[in-house]
């Protein structure tokens, strides 16, 4: 294990927000050290992966184009499993001191909703945490600074190092390092490591370069979100809305939310999947100023109370983005499609994929070589590979309205069910129980296995009508 002779960054750890962060090192510094791992990327998995092998010892350098505290486009809530990590990693006291803690959810459709709090369980908190993206990944690259990482602000990667052919089929492209700039004075510098980590986001310039691709076959989905002003800002609920509407008043596959911050804002945003036929042609803008217009009074959401313009993006969801490993290198986070199909979330998967990622690398490391880094893949698929596979599937049964309607009418008027669900699809099934959900759960697993994507595609774009058939019989 190599000990670097580079002074590292240290990043205040203070309370946010921040007003500045000016003693990041310069790579010029660098230029002629091998770090053990080079990161792309300083957001939620490309900060964790750096905190826990820091933590372990390796000499870690992080690579982040904007300048800590920067904005970003997210729903800003912490469900239980990102709190986990975050207090995993020891930051649960700030992010406390610095976000909104809530209880539970709201969820909304078709005229109804209910409130429900987190469910019990053994390995995460009831409760989670709302603060923006501007707040908290600052706090988390602090504190991978801390741990030993070197954190590099301002510093954007602009070509990878060495780039050499895959060394198998579905397997990415290896790199020695890669060449950044400095923005402020677009001086460049290339940092070499012995492991090449991509965490550059959803639209992952450098993992596209490695070879990355996106299976357009699975769900994608489109997020925009805004700030507002409301005297609720402070409630114990996130809420979400199971039924938005396009400006005709047509019901559009997809969710909206509204989640307190604390600080006389809420976070307001929609999210729309890609398997809506109308996907390329919808105004989200739109899409977001009809949902501000008929949200609940209770939040006073108006024109005037919004804090700035919305701002939008795509989101790979379901590990749609591959190959994930190569000899020297490995994709994580966002840019390996990480986020839940189910409820959107990525927050919660960037901490822990970064984390899974630090054990194979370690690995690597550590004498293993490319055998080790391959683990990472085993390391998914036993964290998430029936869940998502299931997740794929319930994107695609959401997606015909009808059923959807059908579905929140029956699940609305159950209070059981609908925390059985809250559960399923926050990634919180209970590995000491067998509960409805559990069981659910297992049914849908076991239908997931049984019919290939192929399959799934078919039941559930070219025979919808069938199917809606068969579930009214049913009813």
């Amino acid at each position: 294990m190599s000990t670097s002779a580079v002074a590292r960054t240290r990043l205040p750890l203070r309370p946010v927000p921040w007003s500045s962060v000016s003693d990041s090192t310069t790579p010029d510094t660098a230029a002629d050290h091998l770090y053990d791992a080079v990161i792309i990327g300083g957001g939620p998995s490309g900060s964790s992966c750096a905190y826990w092998l820091a933590r372990a010892g390796w000499d870690v350098a992080v690579v982040e184009k904007k300048t800590f505290p920067r904005a970003k486009t997210c729903g800003d809530g912490l469900t239980p499993r990102s709190v986990r990590q975050i207090a995993d990693m020891g930051l649960e006291e700030q992010v406390a001191a610095a976000g909104h803690r809530y209880g539970g959810l709201r969820a909304c459709g078709f005229g109804q909703e209910m409130a429900m709090q987190w469910p019990d369980h053994p390995s995460f908190p009831s409760y989670g945490y709302c603060i923006t993206r501007f707040d908290l990944d600052g706090l988390v690259a602090t504190n991978a600074a801390a741990a030993g990482a070197t954190v590099f602000n301002g510093i954007e990667a602009i070509e990878l190092l060495d780039v050499s052919e895959p060394i198998a089929e579905h397997r990415l492209a290896g790199a020695s390092g890669v060449l950044v700039k400095d923005k402020a004075t677009g001086t460049t510098t290339a940092l070499r490591g012995r492991i090449v980590v991509i965490a550059d986001g959803a639209n992952s310039r450098m993992g596209r370069l490695l070879g990355t691709q996106r299976r357009r076959d699975w769900p994608m989905g489109m997020a925009l979100r805004g700030y507002y002003t409301s005297p609720l800002h402070d409630d114990d609920f996130i809420e979400s809305h199971l039924d938005i509407r396009d400006a005709q008043g047509n019901i559009v596959p997809g969710y909206g939310w509204i989640f307190p911050l604390g600080d006389g804002r809420v976070n307001v945003g929609v999210g729309l999947l890609s398997t809506d036929r109308r996907w390329k042609g919808v105004n989200t803008t739109k899409l977001m100023e009809t949902f501000v217009d008929f949200a609940p009074d209770r939040w006073e959401l108006t024109n005037e109370s919004a804090v700035g313009p919305a701002t939008g993006g795509r989101l790979p969801m379901g590990f749609s983005v591959g190959p994930r490993t190569g000899a020297t290198t490995i994709a994580i986070g966002d840019a390996s499609g990480a986020i839940n199909p189910f409820n959107g979330e990525g927050i919660a998967y960037g901490y822990e994929t970064g984390r899974l990622a630090a054990a194979s690398i370690a690995e690597s490391l550590g004498g293993g070589g490319e055998e080790a880094l391959a683990t990472y893949e085993e390391r998914l698929t036993q964290a998430y590979g029936t869940y998502y596979d299931v997740a794929r599937a319930f994107v695609r049964l959401i997606s015909e309205p009808k059923l959807m309607a059908m579905c929140v009418g029956v699940g609305m008027r159950s209070e059981t069910l609908m925390n059985e669900l809250l559960a399923l699809m926050a990634n919180l099934l209970r590995p000491d129980e067998r509960g409805p959900a559990e069981v659910a759960y297992r049914a849908m697993a076991t239908l997931g296995r049984l019919l290939p994507d192929k399959a799934l595609a078919a039941l559930f774009n070219d025979t919808k009508q069938a199917s809606l058939t068969s579930v009214s019989s049913a009813a």
